[in-house]
């Protein structure tokens, strides 16, 4: 589908990480990265943190193979219109819509993204939604952190997790140590991440209880990051001497985030999974052939 066209879209969120999501489930859609960077675009377009790419799983190249475990596929892009992995906030909110579209009912509802089949489970209350992230990664390797406005200071050690998506994970006395998070942080070696990677500073706020904020590649300093906060309490395990797959036993951290609260457990399995809540503010159309005028 192309030239001028007015197409439905929503708008939700997940503890302030805020989406525009396009429901295409027979993916006719062409989105070039320039639309869907004005889509997200705070005075040009409707606004957002990034965009929810609505479509059946067997509809899209990327998801066909997965289309018999997962019936859709979260096609995420972010702020700038790159493609991304994955995004934890994202998945809850994209989940919601297909809930509110009547397309699921609560209970578990598995969805297709790059990277993976992800599992989510809808609390028949509606008070919040369950995401099984996968098991992280510690890929190892020494990694730091500088703030960009403040190239002079010294580099601080990161910790490399892999939600799917790559993070450096940075522990600091208070959050303001971050900077401003205008500019992306300046990560060494640049080699450890060729696609780029979200920073986060974490602070403690008590025993397994932490605070952070990010940098989000491609979107800048977010209200929130799902699969952020899943890397941030499987660094904070690792330094509190936490293990749940060799201890045999899951591990709970309470994330704060500046849009909210989540909490995310490891289990002795693993697996990760986090628990947040996840709202759809707004739905309307859009002229997609405007928004380069």
């Amino acid at each position: 589908m192309t030239g001028a066209q007015s197409v439905p879209f929503l708008k939700g969120h997940g503890t302030e990480n805020d989406f525009v999501i396009l429901p295409d489930p027979d993916g006719l859609l062409e989105l070039p990265p320039r639309t869907v960077a004005r889509l997200c675009d705070r005075r040009a377009g409707i606004g957002g943190d990034g965009l929810l790419h609505v479509v059946r799983s067997a509809a899209h190249p990327e998801a066909r193979a997965a289309a018999s475990d997962a019936e859709w596929f979260m096609d995420y892009r972010n702020a700038d219109g790159s493609v991304a992995e994955m995004c934890g906030n994202g998945v809850r909110v994209f989940v919601r819509h297909l809930e509110r579209a009547g397309l699921v009912k609560p209970g578990e509802v598995p969805v297709a993204t790059r990277a993976g089949v992800r599992h989510t489970r809808l609390a028949e209350d509606g008070s919040g939604v369950t995401v099984r992230m996968g098991r992280a990664a510690l890929p190892g390797g020494d990694v730091s952190v500088r703030v960009a406005e403040r190239p002079e200071d010294a580099a601080r050690p990161a910790v490399h997790v892999s939600m799917g998506n790559p993070h450096a994970v940075v522990f600091v006395g208070e959050l303001a140590d971050a900077g401003a998070l205008l500019q992306p942080p300046l990560v060494e070696p640049a080699a450890a991440y060729p696609a780029g990677v979200n920073v986060e500073f974490v602070a403690d706020r008590g025993p397994r209880h932490v605070a952070m904020r990010v940098h989000e590649r491609g979107s800048g300093e977010t209200r929130s990051c799902g699969t952020g906060a899943c890397a941030v309490m499987v660094a904070a395990a690792r330094r509190d001497g936490l293990d749940p797959v060799a201890d045999g036993e899951d591990a709970t951290y309470t994330v704060e985030v500046p849009g909210g609260t989540l909490v995310i457990t490891e289990r002795a399995d693993g697996e990760v999974e986090m628990t947040g809540p996840a709202v759809i503010v707004a739905e309307g159309l859009v002229d997609l052939g405007r928004l380069g005028a």
